[in-house]
């Protein structure tokens, strides 16, 4: 249930991923906030305006057919009443769902055909991928070595992975989710609409990355209870362990295992999707302060460049699959696109591409990011703290 959120406090070591975001040392010394315009109305109307907030730009954003609007709608909408004296905080049980529901989500790209085509490109994939990661990770080094964000905060905000992932990620291993957010869904809309361009404009190629949403189809109710025990087992056993970022990665494990062997089809309803990234939104933007904004806008240009380097660079290896190894040249730039695995997925869905090719790259990138991530981001932070 939700509840009233104290004024900001210092963070604490939190392991699993499930306490309040992390702050960045610099926004952790910020004295409480001053009252806002809805401190003094009742929490039930706070939340009343948050919901509706949520739904209006969420529904626009939407409409407007933006990557990630059904967490980015939700995660403004908090930014908006937190900085204007809300007060409010989401539970940590609805925040463990809404963990599990992510591992699902990626656990619903892997299958046999995804898995044949890596085992049988492996050498290649795993170049790509790579090539991918070090980028990524250098660029987030240059911009914590020139202190436009803390280390860790800045390894996660340009790491390659899906966005949703690299948030959680990140305030599992002491990142702040609230810029990793601000850096991930910007990189995500910039991809996006690139490759939105580059498949309508250099290819040729007719169609779109809108694609028709079914968000109350017909259930198998028993499909559905299958997956959500499933992760939510799994998501229990990561809290109760304390495992970093458990709570997602534990429920991809198991739900990938039972759903490529068959014991369950991953369902996942469109309405159920919509409110579990409602709250992880809300769990970020409510956590925000004037200053962390004020801190985001003042390094925009720098994180605009890496996004840009980082896309330019992918293109590169694009070329590289084209020219020697004979890849269908958007096939190739999809494949390679680096992250924004849901909107890839889309683009590609809608556009003569070799799915299976672009869904194995795509996802072998976002299993290594998860699995190293946590090595590469504390590495750039002791080279940091020794520089």
């Amino acid at each position: 249930m939700p509840q009233d959120k104290e004024p900001e406090t210092l963070p604490q070591p939190d392991p699993e991923g499930l306490a309040e975001p992390a702050v960045s040392r610099a926004a952790a010394v910020d004295p409480p906030p001053p009252p806002g315009l809805l401190t003094s109305l009742p929490v039930s109307l706070r939340w009343l305006i948050l919901l509706a907030l949520s739904f209006a730009i969420a529904g626009g954003l939407f409409l407007a057919h933006i990557p990630g609007a059904l967490l980015l709608g939700p995660m403004v909408a908090a930014i908006l009443v937190a900085t204007n004296g809300a007060r409010l905080s989401v539970h940590r049980y609805p925040y463990i769902f809404a963990h599990s529901l992510v591992g699902c989500i990626i656990a619903r790209s892997i299958d046999l055909g995804t898995l044949s085509t890596v085992a049988k490109d492996w050498p290649v994939f795993l170049s790509i991928v790579l090539a991918i990661i070090a980028a990524s990770s250098l660029l987030g080094y240059l911009m914590a070595k020139a202190e436009i964000l803390p280390g860790t905060t800045a390894i996660w905000g340009t790491s390659a992975g899906a966005a949703s992932a690299m948030v959680l990620m990140a305030e599992a291993h002491g990142g702040d989710p609230r810029l990793v957010a601000f850096m991930q869904y910007l990189r995500v809309a910039f991809v996006a609409t690139g490759a939105s361009l580059m498949a309508a404009f250099v290819f040729n190629v007719e169609g779109g990355a809108a694609q028709a949403v079914v968000w109350f189809p017909e259930t198998d109710w028993l499909d559905l209870g299958l997956t959500l025990a499933a992760a939510l087992a799994a998501a229990s056993v990561g809290a109760w362990l304390r495992i970093p970022a458990g709570t997602m990665l534990l429920p991809l494990v198991a739900t990938t295992v039972l759903h490529v062997m068959g014991y369950i089809t991953l369902l996942l309803p469109e309405w159920l999707l919509a409110l579990g990234y409602g709250v992880i939104g809300w769990r970020i933007g409510l956590s925000f302060t004037r200053r962390i904004l004020r801190h985001a806008a003042g390094a925009l240009p720098q994180i605009v460049g890496s996004i840009l380097v980082l896309m330019a660079f992918s293109g590169g290896l694009a070329f590289l699959l084209w020219s020697l190894h004979g890849i269908d040249p958007l096939t190739a730039y999809l494949a390679t696109s680096p992250g924004g695995l849901d909107s890839i997925a889309i683009i590609a869905a809608t556009t003569p591409v070799d799915m299976s090719f672009i869904m194995a790259l795509q996802t072998m990138r976002l299993i290594l990011i998860i699995l190293i991530g946590p090595t590469i981001a504390d590495f750039v932070a002791r080279r940091v703290a020794k520089g």
